[in-house]
């Protein structure tokens, strides 16, 4: 299977909840996913409202042949600097988060044991407006091993199904 390929059997299983992206997809991506929420609470009638909240997310989508710690810092800087670039944060922002997810033929070991290091967290006004999250998942589809930072171990089932599915 292609790295094509696999992104292809990738994207299906965040249409349910994200806005795909294919065109027009910032360098060095593949492509991207978008999220956004709004959300009100009020009592009895709409004028009367308790609390609002606006919810983020964004995903690119990196595919490489070889995954080292070079091509692994500047798909890094790049997911962080375009997706941070996003963030509006308001009294109603309740989270952006950034997820960088890495399609490889092969991943080094020293990419591989360098992605777990990889953190990035930015609250706003002592996260009273909100805060961004960073989670990285990098997938070599050849062997199905994957590396996750700890906010990326949320999309380890997703991977898994994945790389059982290889055919």
């Amino acid at each position: 299977m292609t790295l094509q390929e696999t992104l292809d059997k990738i994207l299906p299983s965040f249409q349910k909840y994200y806005d795909i992206i294919r065109e027009n997809v910032p360098a060095p991506f593949t492509a991207a996913a978008e999220f956004h929420s709004h959300d009100e609470q009020y009592f009895l009638i709409k004028s009367a409202r308790l609390s609002e909240s606006d919810s983020h997310e964004y995903i690119y989508f990196a595919t490489v042949d070889q995954l080292n710690e070079s091509v692994l810092k500047e798909l890094d800087e790049k997911a962080w600097e375009i997706g941070f670039s996003k963030v509006k944060p308001h009294p109603d922002h309740r989270n952006t988060d950034i997820t960088l997810f890495i399609v490889a033929d092969q991943i080094t070991d020293e990419a591989f044991a360098m992605v777990p290091k990889i953190k990035r967290y930015k609250s706003y006004k002592f996260g009273f407006q909100g805060w961004t999250h960073y989670r990285l998942v990098a997938f070599e589809h050849t062997s199905g091993r994957a590396a996750y930072n700890r906010q990326g171990e949320s999309l380890k089932k997703l991977v898994r199904n994945i790389s059982q599915c290889k055919g």
